[in-house]
């Protein structure tokens, strides 16, 4: 009796490898390295704290919030003032996400038939061709030509071949942070029977945004999130376009998904948006003095960014980003990345007091090695 008992628990056992799809035991848990103690500039996080009336006022209405009562699942507050401060065209909305990496999923899901395609450019962010998996959609990457710009005739020949459901274009893109020619953007937007999304996670450092497009295009959604902006602690973003769409994506989107501290301090920091925007205005002025800085550095080669981090190449890459953890200074190592990005390592504008440190054991980990 006891051995019929023992093999019927050893044939009712299961494991992972069982169970779980092949191309999720595939994949790698995207990485978020330690960074306690160190000039962290891996993240293209604001690296500026919010001034000290502002952080009280967070303080006051934080202490009245009625944590102990679920959100507003409509989160009709904050969506109001994502309209004022995004200045949207007529007719069109928003819907709210925890980060973009949410949205990115809800698109996903909401397209994912049998054999459907997800379609982007690379390098670009890891994610998109994540959630594909994760959703089961096929994902189809076109190379970015060497200078990182699109390669338009590709990408229109991928497109025709490929049908895509559903585009992701990041606008600026990351991790080479360029902000690809609009035209050759309207032209796949034109090409594509699918949808085509603009992510504009950078939008504040850029020099243009695809916002005052909608309407114009049926099948164009823009995505944004707050992360890069000063908010990426609260992980909140959306996607802005005709309600036809996002009355489909609402349907996937759990309930809840905003909580009522994001939504509460959200709202206040939108009510104070000219402080973020000198925040990323000094982002943007930071960011030319270390481009110029680099490329004063013998044999660091810069790519041009209209994001908050910028792209560069050095000799022995990965030996220099160790180099600059050891002397306190976390970038982020690109080097076997992706074909395109051997030796390219990517570091994130901070302050003036965190960059100055960042050229000086940049420069001492690439003469350590000279």
């Amino acid at each position: 009796m006891r051995a019929v008992i023992q093999s019927r628990i050893t044939m009712s056992a299961v494991t992972p490898n069982q169970l779980i799809r092949k191309e999720i035991q595939a994949l790698h848990a995207y990485h978020v390295p330690p960074a306690a103690g160190m000039v962290k500039l891996d993240a293209m996080e604001n690296p500026y704290p919010l001034p000290a009336a502002l952080r009280d006022e967070l303080a006051r209405r934080v202490a009245d919030a009625a944590i102990n009562r679920y959100p507003d699942a409509a989160a009709q507050q904050l969506k109001a003032d994502i309209h004022r401060v995004t200045q949207l065209p007529e007719g069109m909305d928003v819907l709210l996400g925890n980060g973009s990496d949410e949205i990115i999923q809800l698109l996903a899901m909401a397209v994912a038939k049998p054999d459907a395609v997800l379609l982007s450019v690379e390098p670009s962010f890891v994610m998109y061709k994540m959630i594909a998996t994760f959703v089961g959609m096929r994902y189809v990457g076109v190379p970015l030509a060497g200078d990182f710009s699109l390669d338009l005739d590709a990408t229109l020949a991928a497109i025709e071949r490929e049908r895509p459901a559903l585009v992701f274009l990041a606008y600026p893109n990351n991790p080479t942070g360029n902000l690809f020619d609009a035209d050759a953007v309207r032209r796949i937007i034109e090409a594509t029977l699918g949808l085509v999304v603009v992510d504009e996670a950078y939008y504040a450092f850029a020099s243009d945004s695809f916002i005052p497009q909608l309407g114009k295009y049926d099948n164009l959604l823009v995505m944004r999130t707050y992360s890069k902006l000063g908010m990426a602690g609260l992980r909140l973003g959306f996607i802005a376009g005709a309600k036809a769409w996002l009355e489909q994506l609402d349907k996937l989107r759990l309930p809840y998904n905003v909580g009522v501290l994001p939504q509460l301090v959200a709202s206040t920091l939108l009510a104070h948006h000219d402080v973020l925007l000198a925040q990323a205005e000094s982002i943007r002025s930071e960011r030319t003095k270390m481009m110029a800085a680099l490329d004063a550095i013998a044999g660091v080669q810069t790519y041009p960014s209209e994001a908050n981090f910028i792209l560069f190449r050095v000799a022995n890459a990965t030996q220099v980003f160790e180099g600059l953890k050891q002397r306190g200074v976390l970038i982020k190592n690109l080097n076997g990345g992706h074909p395109a990005l051997v030796d390219c390592l990517r570091v994130t504008v901070g302050t003036p007091e965190e960059n100055n440190k960042f050229y000086v054991v940049l420069q001492d980990s690439i003469n350590q090695l000279a």
